[in-house]
């Protein structure tokens, strides 16, 4: 009785497989808006984004051109590899 309880359970949880999606806007820091299907919230409510591509520095060229050159891992691997032009270093080759 017990086995076949268990059964029933598995089957149950593979029959509904993924959580319920419903539809909520999404509005990025420049005030786009687009819909998505999402489990998070209730169905027609707001995402209101502090972070996103339009804002956040490692989807920014700023924020790609910067290493710490002082980092031991850095060191470690011109040590090994030597010294790869990095993006944003402007040093001529010699």
């Amino acid at each position: 009785m017990v086995q076949a309880k268990a059964a029933a359970k598995k089957q149950e949880s593979k029959v509904e497989g993924h959580p319920k999606q419903h539809e909520v806007t999404v509005v990025m820091t420049d005030g786009t808006k687009f819909p998505i299907l999402t489990t998070w919230g209730k169905e027609g409510e707001t995402l209101r984004l502090d972070v996103d591509p339009k804002n956040h520095p490692a989807w920014q060229e700023k924020g790609q051109t910067f290493i710490n050159a002082n980092d031991e891992r850095v060191t470690k691997f011109k040590t090994k590899f030597g010294n790869f032009d990095f993006i944003g270093n402007k040093e001529e080759k010699k």
